[in-house]
């Protein structure tokens, strides 16, 4: 069991390092193809805290949440990364963006049980904000719709690294639901952090 729970951090660890500390969105003016798109959300400290707060949650909820809460925000996200890819404004995108993750960790950090339709209400409320920020960056050609399967599949990527950190820190006995609280506190507060830097 330990064996798995270090298999599982090292392997979030690995996804946390290859993201930037600095702005989720740096500007991807060419980007295009399926690996401009699964990069993009691993390049935003903001998504892969968002996103793997997801799956963090959804492990916390269990049963059906534990798939419907991530399908919820990939399907969600895939609609706002529509809209932004047609030009559809949608106002006060990062400030929506950092809220999630203030909230999302907030809900993990207090062990919040909200039943699945509304887990999945919250989720997708703010999946629309990440996929706005990633259809707007869009390239609008052929190209697009592989860059649209690579954020997406990141997303999905990102979501089975919080389940499996959320289920592996369950089967720590005495301790695995006090260190997940603390992971949530820890995003929520980096969500704080960047809420703060949103100009």
């Amino acid at each position: 069991m330990n064996s798995c729970v270090t298999r599982i951090a090292a392997a979030a660890a690995v996804l946390i390092a290859m993201t930037g500390a600095a702005a989720a969105h740096p500007g991807h003016a060419d980007a295009g193809g399926f690996t401009h798109g699964f990069l993009h959300p691993l390049g935003g400290f903001d998504h892969v805290l968002a996103m793997v707060a997801v799956g963090l949650y959804a492990a916390l909820l269990g049963g059906r949440a534990l798939w419907l809460v991530p399908a919820t925000f990939v399907a969600v996200m895939a609609l706002g990364g529509a809209l932004g890819a047609a030009g559809y404004a949608l106002p006060s995108v990062e400030i929506g963006i950092a809220l999630s993750v203030v909230v999302l960790g907030a809900v993990v950090a207090l062990r919040v049980s909200l039943p699945t339709l509304a887990a999945m209400v919250l989720v997708g409320a703010f999946a629309v904000f990440h996929g706005h920020a990633h259809g707007a960056e869009m390239p609008q050609d052929l190209s697009g719709y592989e860059y649209a399967a690579g954020f997406l599949a990141a997303t999905a990527l990102l979501h089975g690294a919080g389940i499996a950190l959320g289920l592996g820190m369950g089967k720590l006995s005495g301790f695995g639901g006090r260190v997940a609280q603390a992971a949530g506190g820890a995003v929520a507060l980096a969500g704080l952090a960047l809420l703060a830097g949103v100009h």
